[in-house]
């Protein structure tokens, strides 16, 4: 080999170097008070444009623990922008439109601007996406696709039966979680070459979380649930064991300090759980000082996550401050603030929690007020009417709803901006749900809601799920100032669709 060709051999193995790190490596995720902004466009033949193009876009804010979903409205050319605050160096948006309801991922960075068009067919597929700075365009289209196929795999056996945990050790149990996690991680993503590594880790997370959070939790409730499904007996209950803190041990699997969970979107739902749980019996907050706060949780906790320091301690922190500001829409108070300021100084921590809490500062004030109601003792025939009798004259929404539906939830958080536009109109806001929201955490989310409040007793529930023919939740009823129904539907449309709805019933406009 001659020294020309060893030389362009050199420059040829360093360039490939560059390349597999570069593929391999991500910048790291740093917590910053900032913010950015997106500006699009969508492009679509005439015959899609009826009634207008709306984008969707959902941004995770894992300190304060919570996300926000922007409702958009495009121009007559398909523009639209948005500024939207970061507690994160980068971060994942899901980004949909009323054209197209699977999200694209879409990494942003803070007070980096990010441009992005998409072009549909008649068919609704997007036939060409461009988006600055560039991003690999599978893992933008795809990745929300491969979540959802983990979610839904299952074995492809066809004498596959549901399995039976209710009557498994507690050990098998944990262990057949895992077994079941790894499987349809292989399944999935096993053979994929197309993702990148950034992003195949992303949705191993997020995937571990939405697996584990979603029947790990609450084990007496999920073993009800696997007795149900696995025996199809629906007058018997199985004899559920006992759980204790120790219990929690699975949440070593997950290495929590590794700051990429900050990227997933099931983060908050996770810490809301850890904060929440009756079993791990971490203390609230409330006014403690946060080092005396974290040396309790530290012995509580540490043994679980499988480690006793790390910055997940400090999010944890913020987290629980979060839980106040976000479900019960209260302001920090005065030590509060001290101690945040005390712990914390200037911090990027502490800047993000005061931002949020002038934010809420601001929906406090546009809160209704909240009321409960008692009426177990209405027979169910008459609920409905009992109901609306104590509204004369207003036109009335009607949420059925529950504490442990994510999608409830967050169409609540979605209509917030709305909801505060009706006050001091003749409409009313009432909320029901039953026995599966466990009462105390019910009392706790509906100080964040306002309005009016019913929790119904099981049958009562039943009877009016079957009466109005809802399957599902978030289901909604829409009555008139005379109490006439004048719509009902299941899943939240939107707030343009819900606040139009409503403005023809105060104008006295048919419902449609």
């Amino acid at each position: 080999m001659t020294k020309v060709q060893i030389f362009f051999a050199c420059i040829l193995f360093f360039l490939l170097s560059c390349s597999q790190k570069n593929e391999n490596q991500t910048e790291p995720i740093n917590i910053v008070a900032g913010s950015s902004k997106i500006t699009g466009k969508i492009i679509a033949p005439d015959s899609l444009k009826a009634g207008g193009i709306k984008v969707s876009i959902s941004v995770l804010h894992p300190i304060t623990g919570d996300y926000s979903t922007y409702e958009i409205p495009t121009d007559d050319s398909g523009r639209f922008a948005l500024d939207y605050d970061m507690e994160t160096s980068s971060t994942i948006i899901g980004l949909s439109s009323n054209l197209q309801t699977n999200p694209l991922y879409i990494k942003t960075f803070i007070n980096k601007p990010i441009q992005i068009e998409i072009q549909y067919t008649d068919k609704l597929t997007i036939h060409k996406i461009d988006v600055t700075p560039a991003m690999p365009k599978y893992d933008m289209m795809h990745s929300e696709q491969l979540f959802r196929k983990l979610v839904e795999n299952k074995p492809n056996d066809p004498n596959w039966k549901y399995p039976h945990y209710y009557n498994k050790s507690i050990d098998d149990f944990l262990e057949s979680v895992k077994k079941s996690y790894n499987r349809r991680l292989e399944a999935v993503l096993g053979n994929d070459v197309a993702l990148s590594k950034e992003f195949k880790d992303f949705l191993k997370k997020d995937f571990r979380m939405f697996y584990y959070t979603g029947g790990m939790f609450d084990y007496e409730g999920s073993m009800k649930i696997n007795y149900l499904n696995a025996t199809k007996d629906t007058v018997n209950l199985p004899k559920i064991q006992k759980i204790d803190r120790s219990y929690f041990r699975f949440l070593k699997d997950f290495d929590l300090n590794d700051p990429q969970y900050l990227h997933t979107f099931t983060f908050p739902e996770l810490q809301h759980n850890i904060l929440q749980n009756e079993v791990l019996g971490l203390p609230r907050i409330g006014d403690s000082d946060i080092s005396s706060w974290l040396k309790e949780v530290k012995g509580l906790l540490a043994d679980q996550v499988g480690f006793k320091d790390g910055p997940y301690y400090d999010i944890l922190a913020a987290n629980a401050y979060g839980l106040q500001l976000n479900e019960e829409v209260k302001p920090l108070t005065t030590k509060q603030q001290e101690a945040i300021k005390n712990y914390w100084g200037k911090g990027e921590i502490a800047k993000i929690l005061f931002r949020k809490n002038r934010q809420v500062i601001e929906e406090d004030s546009k809160k209704s007020p909240l009321v409960v109601h008692d009426i177990a003792h209405v027979a169910k025939e008459k609920l409905m009417d009992t109901i609306l009798a104590k509204y004369p004259g207003k036109v009335v929404f009607i949420d059925f709803w529950a504490t442990w539906c994510g999608p409830c939830l967050g169409a609540m958080k979605q209509f917030k901006s709305i909801k505060g536009d009706f006050q001091g109109k003749d409409v009313v806001f009432v909320y029901l749900t039953n026995g599966s929201s466990p009462k105390k955490r019910w009392e706790e989310v509906i100080k964040g809601i306002g309005s009016e409040h019913y929790y119904l007793k099981d049958d009562q529930w039943s009877y009016l799920m079957s009466e109005f023919g809802f399957e599902y939740i978030p289901s909604y009823l829409l009555y008139s100032k005379e109490g006439i129904l004048a719509n009902k539907f299941t899943a939240f449309p939107g707030n343009e669709k819900v606040k139009n709805l409503i403005e023809d019933l105060l104008t006295n406009k048919e419902g449609k």
